[in-house]
């Protein structure tokens, strides 16, 4: 009886993973099915973009609350559609189920987390910084970068808006996934007090994998 008992949990057990697997599956897959539906009204969104991008991220949140998403200029009859987690690493593995789900579309290419961009001037809560006048300075520590972002214009009464502002920088020029998995601490100080082994923004993707690869 005990046996009989023990195989019968166990089958139930097996089922019961199953079907809570078919279910996270079966969202991913819903996702896709009403993307490639929509897939003419999304790739020409300029049309109703506020409408349009509100089904979309209501469609996004049914797979994991958390999910955004960047639309990218049409290149070569194509256009970009990121899934991103917005910097959120728990929701990481959400991404990567999504993207691996995605089936063979023409006119898309599927990148997951947002993707590496040269820099440019950026603005936040008030606070603004030119690209080419922020450094870098890069402190490797055990398996992460610490990094300090030097910002003209810095003040300490804007702390917050200035270190959201060092954020968007290192997310354009890193990438959301080198961010989150490789970024250690992360500081602000004023343009100032840069020190002259500080690297640009420009030259910022080359040092960090530089750094990264030899620690």
């Amino acid at each position: 009886m005990l046996a009989r008992a023990l195989a019968t949990s166990g089958l139930m057990l097996v089922a019961l993973s199953l079907f809570t697997g078919c279910s996270r599956s079966s969202r991913e897959q819903d996702f896709w099915k009403w993307f490639a539906s929509n897939q003419d009204v999304l790739f020409d969104f300029q049309t109703d973009q506020e409408r349009i991008f509100d089904r979309l991220e209501h469609e996004l949140h049914t797979v994991n609350p958390d999910l955004t998403f960047e639309f990218g200029p049409i290149e070569n009859g194509k256009r970009e559609f990121t899934i991103s987690a917005d910097g959120i690493r728990s929701a990481f593995p959400a991404v990567e189920a999504l993207c691996a789900a995605a089936p063979p579309l023409a006119k898309w290419k599927i990148l997951k987390f947002r993707q590496r961009h040269e820099a440019t001037d950026l603005s936040y809560g008030g606070v603004y910084a030119k690209a080419d006048q922020v450094s870098v300075a890069l402190v490797p520590k055990a398996e992460k970068i610490d990094v300090t972002v030097y910002l003209p214009g810095y003040s300490p009464e804007k702390r917050k808006q200035f270190g959201a502002l060092a954020f968007l920088f290192l997310d354009h020029a890193l990438g959301e996934y080198d961010v989150e998995t490789y970024v250690g601490e992360i500081d602000v100080l004023p343009a100032s007090e840069s020190p002259h082994n500080a690297c640009s923004l420009a030259a910022l993707p080359a040092a960090f994998d530089g750094r990264l690869s030899r620690h």
